[in-house]
């Protein structure tokens, strides 16, 4: 059995702990500073909760030695402090951050690491990534990998056409942050909320519009090979506009706190998501223009009882299937590994990805 780590008893959190240990081939152990935050956590099978600081880094240590591995699911400035911690232990480490900053100081702890040191698990950066790569690599010359992520409510019911789903520090570093791409074969550095476009799913209109951290290292790892990449976030018609008006023309991008304290007051919370998942990728196969599309959806549902958002959910899944398949022995279990090394296949055909097929 699986001596496993949880830091951080959040949402998401507290999902994955759900799905390993229901999976009775991990024994968990869930840390956090907040006591609310583990009480469901005790309650699960094969599962400890303890409580400490999680920024005492001495504390932290005494966790994680022993274990098989850890993930880190607290907010994104704490990442490399797990890592770090991590890497000097030999203990393999997991993350979800988005945070473009922060997932190069985790990368940086990998040369000395005797574990496997894997950021950015997940929905986006993470699945996202595990399928842009696979049909990438089903070219002979790749064009264009176009990557499409929303986490929607099912049901809009006010101007913005949302409601909070996971991290508000998440959204707000999105919509804030520069954005890495790929332009006519070259990196680039561009900004936020531009670039809208619009498309139809389903009969569903959405827009999409560059937010930052959803491509995880794709700019790296395909480089030359693509001629244009990019990430956008999908929302609903009219959405963007309204965002602009707060971070750009108001100036509430020099105020992350007080535009923090405008989206938790004035949007609710939702369970009743979906989640949008599209990625287009054109080239040549052979001498002939193609383009294959990857879309789907993604609905909130009961687990285990409980009602589950579809943020939840995929955000969970992706990393819970990355751990199992590591666990398997299916990826490298030491130094820097990249969402896009795990085989799309093998990632659907996994019992926790299986959420996503």
């Amino acid at each position: 059995m699986c001596r496993f780590l949880l830091v951080g008893a959040g949402k998401i959190g507290e999902m994955v702990a759900e799905m390993l240990s229901h999976s009775g081939d991990y024994d968990i152990t869930v840390v956090d500073r907040c006591a609310d935050g583990l009480k469901k956590i005790s309650a699960l099978p094969n599962a400890t909760a303890k409580q400490i600081d999680v920024t005492d880094s001495q504390a932290l240590t005494r966790e994680i030695a022993g274990k098989n591995a850890v993930l880190c699911a607290l907010p994104f400035d704490l990442t490399p402090v797990v890592a770090e911690i991590a890497a000097d232990l030999g203990v393999n480490y997991f993350d979800l951050t988005e945070d473009v900053a922060n997932t190069r100081r985790v990368i940086e702890k990998a040369d000395t690491a005797s574990g496997a040191l894997m950021p950015q698990c997940g929905l986006a950066p993470g699945f996202i990534s595990i399928v842009a790569h696979d049909l990438a690599n089903q070219f002979d010359e790749i064009h264009d990998v176009r990557m499409r992520v929303g986490a929607l409510p099912q049901f809009p019911s006010n101007a913005l056409k949302y409601n909070l789903t996971w991290s508000t520090e998440g959204l707000i570093n999105e919509y804030c942050n520069p954005c890495e791409a790929i332009r006519d074969g070259q990196s680039r550095e561009i900004m936020p909320l531009e670039g809208k476009e619009m498309f139809v799913l389903d009969g569903i209109d959405y827009e999409a519009f560059n937010t930052s951290g959803g491509l995880g290292t794709l700019c790296e790892t395909m480089g030359s090979r693509v001629r244009n990449l990019d990430y956008k976030s999908v929302r609903y018609p009219g959405h963007c506009e309204i965002i602009k008006l707060l971070v750009k023309d108001l100036g509430l991008y020099r105020r992350r706190d007080l535009l923090r304290q405008i989206f938790d007051e004035a949007l609710p919370h939702t369970l009743q998501d979906v989640v949008v998942i599209f990625v287009t990728v054109s080239g040549l196969k052979g001498t002939r223009l193609v383009q294959e599309s990857f879309a789907k959806k993604i609905y909130a549902q009961e687990i285990n009882g409980q009602a589950r958002g579809a943020i939840q959910i995929t955000t969970a899944a992706g990393a819970c299937a990355v751990i199992d398949l590591m666990q398997d022995g299916k990826l490298p279990s030491s130094g820097y590994v990249k969402q896009e090394q795990v085989p799309l296949d093998q990632f659907l055909a996994n019992r926790f990805g299986q959420y996503y097929a």
